[in-house]
């Protein structure tokens, strides 16, 4: 090759050399930006570390959801220190909730479990991570059906549809019938919610009737083995794909979680029918339940998102924030979930 050909050559070779040095150096800045604020939590947190003050919960953000995960960490978890209150700290969470005295496990950072995990501070206490709840797997489970099986029942915010199930052996732990007017008086599982929406129905009960309304609780918790008989009953009648729409197969109904009550009224002759909605009681409350922590799950106009057609009547628990947000936004708890996804 002459002499010119050789500077030709190696010009290449030096150019294409440079143009790959600079992919790796590409390459690893964004590896150590995508790590960064992790680092610097690392860094900013130091070795003294206490449990936040404030209410946390699942999707929230910021330096308070890095100091709960420190804190987690302090006593035997070992969770990333991401800034996002993930689906790994709902587990540890709710793990934690299990394995203490007189917490409600709801996979939230509330005032009851920030007292118990000082408690674990002060007396220099430590945990066996997952004892309370698995970890998650690797792989989901899923149904005969094929739907994807949830890993934490137990988290307020746990979407449950036609995608995802409850376990068939999930019973919640807390389940008490709230202080409300029922059209019935048999001690029945449907009675009963789990007991943060027990309590919360209570109130916006309490209010609704303050505001001179007569509403009723028709139908809150439906186990597993009963989502059975309501199912085929449903399909025998109507055929599976029909009944599909209004009827929850086993273990996607909601009412599983211990976290949803259908309402009624006298002037629906306390049926569950969508007349409901324009009466007063119905009204007042798609205006008023996001004020108690509750949303109409399977809004008008959404049906080719949730799967189910309109219910007014049907309300699910997921806390006051969370509630208050989705029905400004006029989304429903599959696009409150995507947002994060």
């Amino acid at each position: 090759m002459k002499p010119l050909g050789w500077i030709a050559f190696s010009t290449i070779c030096l150019l294409l050399a440079s143009c790959s040095a600079q992919g790796d150096v590409k390459e690893n800045a964004d590896s150590e930006a995508s790590n960064q604020h992790v680092s610097q939590a690392e860094s900013s947190l130091g070795e003294e570390v206490t449990p936040p003050d404030m209410h946390l919960q699942k999707f929230d953000k910021g330096e308070n959801v890095q100091f709960l995960k420190a804190s987690l960490n302090q006593i035997g978890y070992d969770l990333d220190l991401s800034d996002t209150f993930d689906e790994e700290l709902t587990w540890a969470i709710t793990d934690f909730q299990l394995q203490s005295e007189n917490l409600i496990a709801s996979g939230v950072y509330d005032e009851a479990t920030k007292e118990a995990l000082f408690t674990f501070f002060e007396e220099d206490k430590s945990i066996e991570p997952g004892e309370g709840l698995a970890a998650p797997p690797d792989q989901p489970e899923t149904t005969d059906a094929g739907t994807e099986i949830v890993s934490n029942p137990y988290d307020e915010l746990a979407l449950i549809n036609k995608n995802f199930a409850l376990p068939e052996d999930y019973i919640p732990e807390d389940l008490m019938v709230p202080d409300v007017p029922f059209p019935f008086t048999e001690d029945l599982p449907k009675k009963y919610l789990r007991e943060n929406a027990a309590h919360a129905l209570e109130d916006l009960f309490a209010a609704a009737e303050e505001a001179g309304l007569e509403m009723y609780a028709q139908s809150g918790y439906r186990s597993y083995d009963r989502q059975v008989d309501v199912f085929a009953a449903n399909a025998s009648q109507h055929g599976e794909d029909y009944a599909n729409k209004f009827s929850a197969r086993p273990g996607e109904s909601e009412h599983q979680t211990g976290l949803t009550m259908d309402v009624t009224s006298p002037e629906v002759n306390l049926d569950l029918v969508t007349e409901f909605a324009d009466t007063e009681e119905g009204k007042w409350l798609a205006e008023n339940a996001p004020n108690y922590g509750f949303i109409i799950r399977f809004p008008e106009g959404k049906e080719d998102i949730t799967g189910y057609q309109y219910e007014p009547w049907h309300i699910r628990y997921v806390g006051e924030k969370v509630a208050k947000y989705i029905t400004k936004e006029n989304i429903t708890l599959e696009e409150y979930v995507a947002q994060f996804e």
